[in-house]
């Protein structure tokens, strides 16, 4: 390639605390509240009001930035963004600008070509703004409605350096940073209902070259296809600009999901375009030591780190790891259950949990946190298995059960009849029926085809209800071939 991209990403997360960032207002899920219910005279903008800093907010983004190995400023500022759209009821925004909560951290991310430290660049708190809905009747003029719920509410905005170059990596970050929330407690991490939300600066300059290209920011991306879709189309639109001697404008630009295509928006603005001011109803934000230790003292283990352990201390592959190290919950019940067997590998607890239970988070409605299955009922029905009393296919079948209804594995297997069959007689009994009925198939066999030998074997597994001991029904099976062949 000529060009390399250049990549940083704002990601804004609201925080999921009771009440909003500056009034006692609560915080509602906007996809399900009746608009405007959850607005007070502090959020909706009315003049004589004064805001209050939610202290619940200030912990949640300290927990972040620590995670991010920020630096913890012991006193900042809050200031005014200033800027006129109808989902900003006060026309400005209150935010932190020259003085944020925290600044000059990393996060760890995987690629393909190993690890890279991104740098982050800052953390700071703000209010989030309303949510407009455009209407446009086929019989009347268009207009918009204002829903204020989501107003004020506490928003954390988490900088990138412009450290990234290609979508693989963007994508590397985008969801280790979205794991990290989601693990801290901070965010559910639902990019479908708006509560992560992600903006991508993005330039190209020559291969080699240090100098940074202009920029355009791709506003509002909620999922991390159509980002890393809107990257690759803006890489290619802003090389062909270069390479026909045009220059790229410095602006705003949305994405056409539908499309396929960014579209101007607006101008860039610049910081001053803001005309950025303390804000005079809000003192000085003042985190002492002592706050910051009990804070770092109180982070959990994160994914990223517990994946690592969970490849080194249970022989996991890079993948099943992830997977089972991203979600807290998920975590805590594979441990949970490991914690109750030393006969049973971690990697056959994890083959179960990947495999079977996560296909049937797939289908129904259910999560980690609804399973009917608990760590003791799947253990046991494992331990069954290994002992022998049934085959693998049963033990699926009877975990499909266990899944919809509860019961435990021993009241399935008995109820149904589901025992598997070792008794060597009756095996032996099963194979000689099924060779005597299929003389056809038999001399095939002994004449030379003898890949028949898996078809007799799942003709007498048939027979069997799937309920034999596969290794002795197989025994058995190629001693009565052998002796007929020999014969």
């Amino acid at each position: 390639m000529k060009y390399e991209a250049v990549i940083g990403l704002e990601v804004h997360a609201e925080m999921q605390t009771n009440t909003k960032m500056f009034c006692g207002c609560p915080v509602v899920d906007s996809t399900l509240a009746k608009p405007n219910t959850a607005v007070c005279p502090v959020c909706s903008g009315m003049p004589g009001v004064l805001p209050v800093v939610n202290q619940q907010a200030v912990e949640y983004a300290m927990r972040v930035a620590l995670a991010l190995e920020c630096k913890i400023a012991h006193t900042s500022l809050f200031a005014r963004k200033n800027y006129f759209y109808p989902d900003l009821p006060k026309g400005y925004q209150i935010s932190q600008y020259e003085y944020p909560l925290a600044e000059h951290g990393r996060l760890v991310i995987d690629t393909s070509a190993g690890e890279r430290a991104i740098r982050i660049c800052r953390v700071h708190m703000e209010e989030d703004t309303g949510k407009l809905t455009h209407v446009s009747p086929p019989d009347g003029n268009p207009y918009s409605l204002v829903d204020l719920n989501r107003s004020g509410v506490s928003l954390l905005e988490i900088v990138s350096e412009p450290d990234l170059h290609t979508t693989e990596e963007v994508t590397a970050y985008a969801t280790t940073l979205r794991d990290m929330v989601r693990a801290l407690g901070v965010n559910s991490g639902d990019m479908e209902k708006g509560v992560i939300r992600f903006e991508a600066n993005v330039s190209i300059r020559p291969v080699g070259s240090q100098k940074l290209g202009t920029r355009v920011e791709i506003k509002n991306l909620n999922t991390f296809r159509g980002m890393e879709r809107a990257i690759l189309f803006e890489i290619e639109r802003q090389s062909q600009l270069l390479d026909n001697n045009g220059h790229v404008i410095q602006e705003t630009l949305g994405w056409d999901e539908n499309n396929g295509v960014t579209y101007s928006q607006r101008s860039k603005e610049e910081a001053h375009d803001y005309r950025y001011f303390p804000e005079p109803d809000l003192p000085p934000l003042v985190v002492e030591s002592e706050w910051i230790d009990r804070v770092r003292a109180s982070l959990p283990e994160l994914p990223r780190a517990r994946s690592q352990r969970f490849q080194q201390q249970y022989a996991l592959s890079v993948e099943d790891a992830r997977m089972l190290a991203t979600d807290t919950i998920t975590a805590r019940y594979f441990e949970e259950c490991i914690a109750l067997t030393t006969q049973i590998p971690p990697r056959t607890i994890a083959n179960w949990l990947i495999g079977q239970i996560f296909a049937w988070f797939n289908t129904s409605d259910e999560t980690i946190a609804t399973l009917k299955v608990t760590p003791d009922a799947l253990i046991a029905l494992l331990q069954s298995l290994q002992n022998g009393e049934i085959n693998q296919n049963t033990a699926k079948s009877v975990l499909d059960i266990m899944l919809k209804n509860g019961l435990s594995a021993a009241e399935i297997i008995q109820e149904k009849g589901l025992g598997q069959v070792s008794d060597s007689a009756q095996i032996s009994r099963l194979v000689e029926q099924v060779l005597t009925e299929n003389n056809k198939e038999l001399k095939a066999y002994l004449e030379g085809k003898e890949t028949l030998s898996n078809w007799f074997f799942g003709q007498i597994m048939r027979a069997a209800k799937g309920q034999a001991n596969p290794q002795i029904l197989r025994e058995e099976l190629e001693r009565q071939l052998s002796k007929l062949k020999n014969n």
